[in-house]
């Protein structure tokens, strides 16, 4: 089970006939443990890693704190349910420490994410408070190197 799993997480590409040979079973076997995984929500969805900075799509992602007050006999799913089911947001997770939420969105524009933060997050009842981080570059997501790093020149000669 967790090596079917693995491998397609790393490469979600693989055909069942790629599987059964790396994992030494049959591809009528692989088949029917993929279609059970898909089935019982263990395997939600299949997705390609782009680095868009290498596009001309203008874009731009921020990680906002969100404190929250928990509401009475639903704790905080209710609010994290609101704030999931906007398009703007990429990813949403419930976090022990100094916040409640962290929240991932992805805007245009900072003032398009500033907008989403006044308008549509910060009105939420149980919302006491949020910050704002903006990602300036990412060198590694969802285990994928972006890139690699470049070579600062400054100050050399030619």
């Amino acid at each position: 089970m967790d090596k079917i799993l693995k491998l397609l997480e790393n490469d979600a590409t693989l055909t069942a006939k790629q599987l059964a040979v790396m994992l030494d079973k049959e591809e009528g076997d692989i088949k029917k443990s993929i279609e059970k995984y898909e089935k019982d929500g263990v395997i939600l969805g299949y997705k390609t890693i782009i680095d868009w900075d290498k596009t001309d799509r203008e874009y731009v992602t921020a990680l906002i704190e969100v404190k929250l007050t928990p509401q009475k006999d639903r704790g905080f799913d209710k609010v994290a349910e609101k704030i999931y089911n906007y398009d703007e947001v990429k990813s949403l997770y419930l976090m022990s420490g100094a916040y409640d939420l962290a929240v991932f969105i992805e805007g245009k524009t900072m003032k398009e994410v500033a907008y989403f933060v006044a308008q549509k997050l910060a009105p939420i009842d149980s919302v006491v408070s949020t910050a704002t981080h903006f990602v300036l570059r990412k060198y590694k997501d969802n285990g994928v190197i972006y890139g690699g790093i470049e070579e600062d020149l400054r100050g050399n000669e030619f």
